[in-house]
């Protein structure tokens, strides 16, 4: 199984985006730069240190509710640091990046790289498409019309009709879905070919044990729970709110579609306004644009980008 992240297609139809690329690598866009990743490596490393340093400290009381809450964010931060070390954007190592992604999913955040990788290799070839991009697939909430007017049983017509309101309060439980996942993807005898399989599961098994441990541990077991609650919840939440603009509400496509490259791309994504402080938010997401365009550039260099892009797709 390849898991293969962050390479755009190698036959593209259009020299447009070859033009834009020629742009974009003139300008260095495209080469690594180490020391802005050293820095976020290690504030994003101490936030997470300093939180379950704190965790520690505080030992059995409710203020560890506070606790829980700046973890969720400890964890969407490291979480988004893996998935730049999935594109390639962090090291030249192919191996390097690898590992750089698994032990900041599978160990420090608990979601398993080979998943995340499947999942997402899939959404990035075909953005918005029905069918074929996992991130509009059925599930709780439905994306197209067709998977609205599909519904059947009371509870699931509900929520589709509800979905706008229901939305937020959805997204505390999707913490614990990209964990549920993770575990199903690593116990899966399919997966058994997947590279890195047993040190993910291994490293993935010590996040869980770790984490119970801790909790039971300092704990009471009405406080564990509440924790573990407020933790997830605000993980989910973040989690949510930072991909779910990316692409929601945009085109989607559906059978055979005739659409280049960059096209595909542009087309179905969205981008965020906002300064420093927005980039910082949404782990530099809110690039998407940019990211679904050259998704091995470093987080740093999408602001850049993007200026260049715009005007290329506004002059075409």
């Amino acid at each position: 199984m390849s898991l293969t992240l962050g390479s755009p297609p190698t036959t593209r139809t259009s020299s447009e985006f070859t033009a834009l690329t020629r742009l974009v690598r003139s300008a260095g866009l495209l080469e690594r730069r180490y020391g802005s990743y050293a820095l976020r490596l290690a504030a994003t490393g101490t936030l997470y240190a300093a939180t379950w340093g704190a965790f520690f400290l505080i030992g059995s009381s409710w203020l560890q509710l506070i606790v829980a809450g700046v973890l969720g964010v400890a964890f969407t931060q490291v979480a988004f640091l893996g998935h730049d070390s999935g594109h390639r954007q962090v090291l030249a190592s192919r191996r390097g990046n690898d590992l750089l992604t698994i032990f900041a999913g599978n160990l420090f955040v608990g979601l398993s790289y080979g998943w995340w990788a499947d999942k997402h290799n899939r959404h990035h070839a075909k953005p918005n498409h029905e069918g074929l991009d996992p991130d509009i697939g059925e599930g709780v909430l439905a994306f197209t019309q067709a998977q609205a007017a599909n519904r059947n049983g009371r509870i699931s017509r509900f929520v589709t009709r509800h979905q706008a309101a229901l939305f937020f309060p959805l997204l505390t439980l999707e913490g614990l879905n990209l964990h549920v996942a993770s575990l199903r993807f690593l116990l899966d005898p399919a997966t058994r070919r997947t590279r890195y399989r047993w040190l993910e599961t291994v490293l993935f098994g010590v996040h869980v044990a770790a984490y119970v441990t801790a909790l039971a541990w300092l704990l009471t077991p009405a406080q564990a729970i509440a924790f573990f609650a407020v933790h997830q919840a605000v993980f989910g939440l973040y989690m949510g709110s930072a991909f779910a603009p990316n692409h929601k509400g945009m085109p989607t496509f559906s059978g055979d579609v005739s659409l280049d490259f960059l096209r595909r791309q542009v087309l179905t994504s969205r981008n965020v306004r906002g300064g420093w402080f927005t980039d910082q938010l949404l782990g530099g997401l809110n690039y998407q644009v940019e990211h679904h365009l050259f998704p091995n550039m470093p987080r740093c260099n999408l602001r850049r980008a993007q200026a260049i892009v715009r005007q290329y797709c506004a002059e075409r």
